[in-house]
């Protein structure tokens, strides 16, 4: 395995949204077991830059290359299949069902079964490897409880888990620490953090706590109207006063 391999490339990446354009021109290259930032005011491209990479959106121009693959314009079924998953910054869970249901489903998906028949789900290798997830993740004491008692870091910690049964080489985070209170915020992110490190999946995340992007990120992307502006070591990013006014509002 070359740590050194590029696992994603876009490239002239464009999307407008009327007159707006929401991603111009976006040219990034990420290597494997890199740990990206992604920082920039609301309004900046984003969100915008996440959904184009996992096909929920199409760019108007550009291509997106998943280890060395054309993805561009690829469904986000077919996305995630090539190894490439995300979580939102809303928790995409089944709040009614368990901890473990939550769990099995994503193993389902990621084997590409079908979920018309529920027993078949609970087959013991199914429940074996969802239950070392679910301890990977702290969340094994809640595996039989339903998903609405969980605090909100443990919703978040169990949408990483979702996406982490998928089996990605590369997953990409959206606001992983939003709702999170501050009390939390590091512990579910050390825990996130010491999961793909160890399972060497390269994380891309969006956050707009500056703390949890100089304390987890390797490397910084910021965008501004579309634009990225810059690219490169937390401390050096942070430390630009006009990138800080771009992103904060203020120096």
């Amino acid at each position: 395995m070359n740590d050194n391999e590029l696992i994603l490339q876009t490239i002239d990446l464009t999307r407008y949204f009327g007159m707006v354009k929401a991603a111009d021109g976006i040219n990034v290259d990420v290597r494997r077991g890199e740990v990206v930032g992604i920082i920039g005011a609301n309004g900046s491209g984003k969100t915008t830059f996440l959904n184009l990479i996992t096909g929920y959106l199409t760019p108007e121009r550009g291509r997106i290359l998943f280890l060395g693959q054309e993805c561009t314009g690829e469904s986000p079924r077919r996305i995630v299949k090539l190894g490439l998953a995300r979580s939102f910054q809303i928790p995409q869970i089944y709040t009614a069902l368990s901890v473990m249901e939550n769990l099995l489903l994503s193993l389902s998906a990621q084997a590409d079964k079908g979920t018309v028949f529920w027993q078949p789900l609970y087959t013991e290798s199914w429940v074996r490897e969802a239950s070392e997830i679910l301890a990977r993740f702290g969340l094994e004491s809640y595996a039989d409880r339903p998903v609405s008692v969980l605090p909100e870091g443990g919703r978040k910690l169990l949408d990483i888990a979702l996406s982490f049964a998928l089996k990605p080489k590369l997953l990409l985070m959206d606001e992983p620490t939003s709702g999170v209170s501050i009390e939390d915020k590091f512990q579910v992110m050390d825990t996130m953090a010491t999961v793909l490190k160890e399972s060497n999946i390269t994380t891309i995340f969006v956050e707009h706590d500056m703390e949890v992007i100089q304390r987890y990120s390797q490397r910084v992307l910021v965008f501004d109207e579309g634009k990225l502006i810059a690219d490169g070591n937390p401390q050096t990013i942070l430390a630009d006063p006009e990138i800080r006014k771009a992103v904060l509002g203020h120096e």
